[in-house]
């Protein structure tokens, strides 16, 4: 999940400015995308990091 943060809002991470490919999930109850990489919380998620 994109933010601003040390530390992803979602799992606890840590979160990098380096980072490739933009996924928007608005409703992941119906996204197949969002059930194969197992998200459950709309937003915006990036796809690469480095």
């Amino acid at each position: 999940m994109l933010s601003n943060k040390d530390r992803c809002p979602s799992c606890g991470n840590p979160t990098s400015d380096n980072w490739s490919g933009l996924l928007i999930i608005t409703n992941p109850e119906e996204s197949e995308l969002a059930r194969e990489l197992n998200i459950k919380i709309p937003g915006e998620y990036c796809l690469r990091v480095r």
